[in-house]
């Protein structure tokens, strides 16, 4: 990144000398261990002690983290200290993130019971903890995982060792720090929560090997969630996407291209369901770019300044260069000598089918324009470059057929009809929200239940009402 490592390390310093200094001068390190071992032991432990407590105080610990993390000072800190610490993203949407993952998280209403009763009496099926769980955070969404696992897996029973991303140690500490303070005042037990004061991946592989750790969820890249599907134990796996979004000839062209750009540029494009190429029919293809245009896109049409920026923002064309993931469209247009203000949201293109910008998830707001002879070529498309992470996919359409043609074609965990992507995440959509999307292992969009074991009750011949 092209940071002031000093200046971050300054940040991160001060951050956790003051939370030390709110804290009480004893030996409790609010979820905060110089190891592995002890903090997976100290899990453990917890987890034990918090098999006792009831439904409702699961609940009360829920709506606890909400109002920790939703109130004004805590979501403003954490969300200005994600950007500068990690430096991706932007503030404004840290902030909407941060609080849509504390109030749209289910809690323990997503645990449902199954009964069946009849002749031979009750069976009851309930969803129950794992027990200790491994959570791998990525430094694009460090707060928000944080956030909406927490609340799931303690809604669920479970205690959480988290594994922060090292570029977001600062604030992911500080979070789990705030949380784990106001779950003492609200009477839990202590360490529901932890980490290590230095992540890495040395401790990873701890927490992943651990024999007390029963199941592990990683959020994050391909990489990271082969390694956990590879240690036979539960693991839940939200990986990489490269969503796609088509344009057809019936779509509503001024609505789409405001949906796209706004997808497109929502926290500088770091969500992994957010727009990466749009994939456009020759007739409406023009049309659509001039709206984009004149809704904070910037085109970019000199092919040399667009190799300038495949070489700049990608290695070898092949995987992005972190120094630019999650940085502005003012910034990236600036390193190719084009002045822009900030109301430039997202950088487009239009591009071959084969361009790096198509085939390679950048998450970064650049968005290149394939354009295609019809709907149905566009759709074929969509399902190849979507390269089978069955993650995300969007459409703009007035045609139920093809609509529901490319929705069963392209099988993704999230399909955005005539939205932004971030719809699909609950903001401005309908349903709840997740930044842990597990397309690879098929949880889908997780929650409560997604971290449970579902157990069955079965009583012999009693409590059936309906007959003498």
């Amino acid at each position: 990144m092209n940071i002031d490592v000093q200046l971050i390390e300054k940040v991160v310093k001060k951050v956790l000398t003051d939370v030390e200094s709110a804290c009480p001068a004893d030996d409790y390190t609010y979820g905060i261990f110089e190891t592995m071992d002890d903090a997976i032991e100290a899990s453990a432990k917890a987890q034990k002690e918090y098999m006792n407590y009831s439904m409702s105080d699961r609940q009360r610990f829920v709506e606890g983290i909400r109002e920790v993390v939703c109130q004004k000072e805590n979501l403003e800190y954490m969300s200005k200290l994600a950007v500068e610490e990690s430096g991706m993203g932007a503030y404004e949407y840290k902030l909407i993130k941060n609080r849509l993952a504390a109030e749209k998280s289910p809690g323990i209403e997503d645990l449902t019971t199954e009964a069946l009763s009849g002749d031979d009496g009750l069976t009851l099926v309930e969803y129950c903890p794992f027990g200790v769980i491994g959570a791998i955070a990525p430094t694009t969404n460090p707060t928000e995982t944080v956030i909406c696992n927490s609340i799931g897996m303690l809604a669920g029973g479970n205690t959480v060792v988290f594994s922060p991303h090292p570029r977001s140690k600062g604030v992911s500490i500080w979070l789990i720090k705030k949380i784990n303070a106001k779950l003492e005042e609200l009477g839990a037990p202590r360490n529901l929560i932890v980490t290590v004061k230095e992540p890495s991946i040395e401790n990873t592989n701890i927490m992943m090997q651990h024999p007390k750790v029963r199941m592990l969820v990683a959020t994050g890249g391909p990489g990271i969630v082969k390694a956990v599907m590879s240690t036979g134990k539960k693991a839940i796996g939200a990986g990489a996407g490269n969503p796609p979004v088509v344009v057809d000839e019936t779509a509503d062209i001024e609505k789409a291209a405001v949906d796209i750009v706004n997808g497109c540029s929502f926290d500088n494009n770091l969500p992994c369901i957010a727009e990466k190429e749009v994939i456009a029919v020759d007739q409406i293809a023009d049309y659509l770019i001039f709206n984009m245009k004149n809704n904070g896109a910037y085109e970019v049409k000199d092919p040399e300044i667009i190799q300038k920026m495949v070489e700049m923002v990608t290695n070898d064309g092949k995987k992005p260069n972190v120094n630019f993931v999650g940085k502005s469209a003012q910034y990236i247009l600036d390193k190719v000598g084009i002045k822009v203000g900030p109301e430039v949201k997202c950088i487009i293109m239009e591009a071959p089918k084969d361009h790096p910008f198509v085939q390679v998830e950048l998450m970064m707001p650049i968005l290149p324009i394939v354009r295609v002879a019809n709907v149905d070529e566009a759709i074929e498309f969509a399902v190849e470059v979507e390269h089978g992470n069955r993650h995300t996919a969007m459409m703009h359409s007035r045609n139920v057929d093809k609509l529901t043609k490319m929705a069963k074609e392209i099988e993704t965990t999230i399909f955005v009809k005539n939205g932004p992507s971030y719809a699909g995440i609950g903001v401005g959509g309908m349903g709840y929200t997740t930044f842990t999307i597990a397309g690879p292992t098929g949880e889908g969009l997780t929650s409560a239940k997604s971290f449970c074991r579902k157990r069955r009750c079965v009583l012999k011949d009693g409590l059936h009402i309906r007959m003498k």
